[in-house]
């Protein structure tokens, strides 16, 4: 038994095996092989696996953060979320907006029409579909007042996130806030210098605040876009572009009615507690 769960504990290709994972049935035609027992059944050796909450089948991908200030870009979001900045609370005349792109939402036109649900089945979607045409869908969710603006693009860039930062900034109370905060990830229409420049001139009250690479987690924004994902993209059946458009505003307007600001509750705490659990990991894959 012990060693067919250290054979399960391993990556197939150590074995010369052309196997990106081990299946129960793999595994056990494996261990049969190498001699590990002369016969067991899949059941069993599912038994034995569920012992340890063993499943060899089943991966997951992670990344570690390559930024070198990444526990200080972080934490700084993390603290505008709990309405500080650089050490002092945050006044009444200062908001915090998180925002960002949701690309490539296509319009996928069926080749016959979607079937509701009935008693015992689900929602009929055709496979077949024709494609006509995808937008970039523009996001800023305000993180206290739980306020959202969107609008749907052709294509990313400069210009059209300078449309989203302009509709946002005429409104009250951001036109006269203090300071307004606004944190984004590092796509090239809202990084470095440059961004902030451009940003400054037209709204010197804006502040930006970039995330650390490969850190989008830690923008509220798109937790909003999973939602709009689960609830109104899926399944993708629309007739034209027009109609992708109409559902997503729509959509943005239904959910700011009822919309209450995310219980954030990741801290500088845990991320502290996080990183020094990657360093540990690190370390055991370096040795």
């Amino acid at each position: 038994m012990v060693e067919v769960k250290a054979l399960a504990c391993e990556l197939p290709s150590r074995h010369g095996l052309p196997l990106a994972r081990w299946t129960c049935a793999e595994l056990r035609r494996e261990a049969m092989a190498q001699g590990l027992v002369a016969e067991i059944s899949g059941t069993t050796l599912w038994r034995w696996l569920g012992e340890d909450a063993l499943r060899p089948w089943r991966h997951r991908t992670w990344i570690f953060p390559r930024d070198p200030n990444f526990a200080e870009k972080a934490g700084r979001i993390l603290d505008l979320y709990q309405r500080r900045w650089q050490g002092a609370a945050l006044g009444p005349r200062d908001f915090v907006l998180s925002a960002d792109e949701k690309t490539s939402i296509q319009a996928r036109k069926r080749k016959h029409p979607t079937l509701p649900p009935a008693a015992g089945r689900p929602i009929y979607v055709e496979h077949e579909y024709t494609r006509c045409g995808a937008w970039a869908y523009f996001a800023a969710w305000d993180v206290h007042r739980a306020k959202l603006f969107g609008r749907c693009e052709r294509k990313t860039g400069i210009a059209p996130f300078q449309r989203l930062v302009a509709q946002v900034m005429r409104h009250e109370p951001y036109r006269s806030a203090l300071r307004v905060f606004w944190i984004v990830d590092n796509g090239s229409s809202h990084r470095g210098k440059p961004a902030i420049a451009r940003l400054r001139a037209k709204w010197p009250n804006i502040v930006l605040v970039n995330t650390p690479v490969h850190a989008s987690w830690l923008n509220q924004v798109e937790t909003y876009f999973s939602i709009i994902q689960r609830k109104a993209l899926t399944p993708n059946d629309f007739s034209s572009l027009t109609a992708v458009k109409k559902r997503l505003l729509r959509f943005q307007e239904r959910y700011e009615q009822s919309a209450k600001p995310f219980q954030w509750t990741f801290t500088r705490r845990d991320l502290h507690d996080l990183l020094a659990k990657l360093d540990r990991k690190a370390g055991r894959l370096a040795a």
